[in-house]
């Protein structure tokens, strides 16, 4: 008998309709030589500090830092995951081989292999490596079983990542609580969410401290056009009106006009955060809010896998293309011009070697029906997407116009659509960031040495302060450790040293919120004083810094690749924990933190 091991019970029954094994049975299906059962996801977790020494069950800064000399894992303390665990533990013990057909990725190989490890597995494991859950694909994963080992990497970088999270977490949550926290006050710190805390912390002391100072701009239209003077933000209000007096009765003259023809070519597919930004943008969907839309989906069959961050789709991917752009019929009017002639192949879709374990979220092709609005909202967005990189650019006409006025300088920039190109695919809808853009204006055509009468005018304005993280903003400086990037190509090479990963990311946000340290205000994110106090009582660098966490985060994908030591990166996390201990207990600040009405957080979190 072989057993099949899924992550959820729906996920088992749509392997197990496949595989034949159509007898369902208590806790498992089975048949045609098959047993498929399922976790519940996480059915195990790291020990807790109690479980290795009775003194480590009280919060006291006398057995601080708290190492344990080989982390254990256990069962979760809940009698339907013992119940399940016992029955497949009797399967397992009586099998002849076993297939982890846990989510193809790092916290499902971690789930898995740690319910394998407590059933003590003697009997050969494969490993079912699947992109989306159709019919085709389940079979054609079967028929490619790979060996447990290959992903022996995998695993050894999700183990690291829980005990990383656990040494930091447990060790420095006690800590700070203990040293700052007032009556009954719980400080959580942990790997990722504490950097990501001291982002929106920072930027919020940003526009807190900021002091408007008022500025002037010079401007004048010619011709129904706004030329803006090359002297831009002028401090003196005297020296605006000055430059205006001066120009008032002078001609315009026009000194260049260009015009270039230029290609903009489709946004990329979508990963995981480039999907929770644009669905932030556009429906104020939250991080969270779109992971459980998109994880919906695809386990409707309806996309392929989401936890991803890759844009790209392998080149083993294309033959399939024409099939999916088949089946969407809801968009026939988009896809009918691609099926007419070949689907062109560009490095900006396929490329082998930026796809790893997944490529980006695609529509299935399978026609949805059962879904909600939400998931609607979101399924349109990934299938327009897909559709949209197989158009051709977007070519547009750029112009610049330069002009003078007594040898003083003034500019105007446009653009005008002369082929929409991939546009086409957004042109019903009423607005959207991919499709639109401020500057996008027809000009008149000018003359090189053409002048004539023009109304300048002085602007009064006032200088800003930095914007507020909005959802979409604070993933991609969780992506970029900080950095403000706006260029794909930067954002991808980025990524390695992005803090938190793309399925753990929204947990983090959720989890700043639930513990009051940030709060909504409309779209905006607002770090409480609860979050500020706690920032200010972290003197130490490391546990703040988005860019030495993304150091960590390059290290564990290092790991996945079989490039850096666990044991490595588990020692150097120890040593920040023993330098943090020493720095905390010797302290002498009399400072505290403001209590806020808080959910108590469990203690062992598994994603930091």
């Amino acid at each position: 008998m072989i057993v099949c091991i899924a992550e959820k019970p729906s996920v088992a029954k749509d392997i197990a309709a496949v595989l034949g094994a159509n007898q369902r049975k208590d806790g498992y299906f089975e048949g045609n030589n098959y047993q498929v059962t399922w976790t519940f996801g996480h059915l195990c977790t790291l020990k807790e500090p109690r479980d290795y020494l009775e003194e480590w069950r009280y919060w006291n800064l006398r057995y601080l830092p708290m190492v344990p000399s080989k982390f254990g894992i256990k069962l979760l303390d809940n009698d339907g995951v013992k119940k399940q665990f016992q029955v497949i533990k009797r399967l397992v013990e009586s099998c002849e081989k076993v297939v982890n057909c846990g989510d193809a990725g790092q916290e499902g190989e971690v789930i898995q292999r740690w319910v394998l490890h407590l059933t003590k597995c003697k009997v050969p494991i494969k490993r079912l490596w699947i992109s989306s859950l159709t019919e085709e694909a389940i079979k054609e994963g079967f028929s490619k079983l790979k060996d447990a080992k290959d992903y022996n990497n995998l695993y050894a970088a999700g183990n690291a990542r829980a005990v990383g999270d656990w040494l930091l977490g447990i060790n420095a949550t006690r800590l700070f609580t203990k040293k700052f926290g007032q009556q009954k006050q719980v400080l959580s710190i942990g790997r990722v969410q504490t950097p990501t805390l001291a982002m929106i912390v920072k930027r919020q002391l940003e526009i807190d401290n900021f002091k408007s100072e008022d500025y002037w701009e010079l401007r004048t239209v010619y011709r129904d056009t706004e030329f803006n003077s090359v002297l831009g933000k002028i401090k003196k209000k005297e020296k605006a009106h000055y430059a205006l007096s001066k120009i008032s009765e002078a001609p315009f003259i026009i000194t260049s006009f260009e015009q270039k023809e230029g290609k903009e070519r489709p946004p990329r597919l979508f990963d995981l955060t480039a999907l929770q930004v644009e669905t932030n943008k556009k429906f104020g969907f939250s991080a969270d809010q779109t992971l459980k839309h998109i994880q919906s989906l695809y386990e409707k069959k309806l996309v392929t896998y989401p936890r991803v961050d890759t844009t790209y789709l392998p080149d083993d991917m294309y033959p399939k293309v024409s099939g999916i752009l088949s089946k969407m019929q809801y968009y026939s009017k988009l896809t009918a011009p691609l099926l007419e002639k070949k689907i062109p192949k560009t490095k900006q879709v396929f490329d082998n070697k930026k796809v790893t374990d997944h490529h980006a979220i695609i529509p299935t092709g399978v026609i949805p029906s059962g879904i909600n609005p939400d998931e609607q909202r979101v399924y349109d967005v990934v299938a327009k997407r897909f559709i949209s990189v197989f158009y051709p650019d977007c070519v547009v006409s750029n112009t610049t116009v330069l002009g003078e006025v007594l040898k003083l300088e003034f500019k105007a920039t446009g653009k005008q659509i002369l082929q929409p190109g991939w546009r086409v695919v957004y042109e019903t809808e009423a607005s959207s960031d991919k499709t639109k853009s401020d500057d996008d204006k027809i000009m008149p055509t000018f003359v090189q040495g053409e002048s004539g009468p023009h109304v300048p005018r002085v602007d009064k304005k006032q200088t800003s302060p930095p914007k507020f993280y909005t959802e979409a903003t604070l993933l991609r400086a969780m992506e970029t450790a900080g950095k403000q990037v706006d260029d794909d190509e930067m954002r991808e090479l980025l990524k390695d040293n992005g803090i938190g990963r793309p399925s753990t990311r929204a947990n983090i946000i959720e989890t700043l919120f639930r513990r009051k340290y940030i709060e909504r205000k409309k779209k905006n994110i607002l770090a409480t004083q609860t979050g500020i106090d706690l920032i200010e009582v972290i003197e130490n660098e490391t546990l703040k810094s988005p860019e030495l966490t993304g150091d960590w985060e390059r290290k564990l994908r290092l790991i996945e690749k079989g490039e850096f030591e666990p044991d490595q990166f588990k020692q150097e996390l120890i040593e920040m924990v023993v330098n943090l201990t020493n720095e905390v207990l010797f302290n002498s600040h009399n400072k505290s933190v403001t209590i806020m009405e808080e959910e108590q957080p469990q203690e062992n979190n598994k994603r930091g």
